[in-house]
């Protein structure tokens, strides 16, 4: 089987992490593929804000958690928090953090980090304490969080049925 389709085929999202560090050169390496993924007319106008420390990655997510009424949210306690923010007039801002996290969450499953990605700071990133945290850490005003990626080391979900009748040839 080709290497990318079977990268492609394994990778499973996790939701229970190692208290495990990621090496620096590994997470250089999802982050350049982050930086390589295409966006809408190679405007690259996102931004990849990387949170290392658990006590910053916790507190966001008692805000986030907060701001949806669940209590003791924690984004699954992961060792790496990538927030993936754009340009808030940019209309393809979705579609651009979508290809990034496509090449983070596949780059990190070939190094064997897991991977979940996270929606919930789409919705909440107006909320007055996520942005104060948003700012704090350099997340730019002029911009909203598209989604997030937890990495870390653990146990991926369980294998998931897929059936080709999605695909309609015509």
């Amino acid at each position: 089987m080709n290497a990318i389709l079977e990268n492609i085929m394994t990778r499973r999202s996790c939701r229970a992490f190692e208290k495990r560090r990621i090496p620096d050169a590994d997470l250089e390496q999802i982050l350049t593929a982050a930086v390589y993924a295409p966006t809408a007319m190679n405007r690259q106008t996102w931004r990849f804000t990387v949170l290392r420390d658990a006590d910053k990655i916790a507190q966001l997510a008692r805000a986030v958690g907060t701001a949806i009424g669940r209590e003791g949210y924690d984004f699954y306690q992961p060792d790496t928090l990538v927030i993936v923010s754009n340009v808030r007039t940019n209309a393809n801002a979705i579609a651009d953090a979508g290809c990034a996290m496509q090449n983070i969450m596949l780059m990190a499953h070939s190094l064997g980090v897991a991977s979940c990605w996270i929606n919930q700071m789409k919705d909440t990133n107006a909320d007055p304490a996520v942005r104060a945290l948003l700012d704090s850490y350099g997340v730019p005003a002029d911009h909203d969080v598209q989604c997030c990626a937890a990495l870390g080391y653990g146990s991926p979900a369980r294998e998931i049925e897929h059936s080709m009748t999605a695909v309609h040839y015509v």
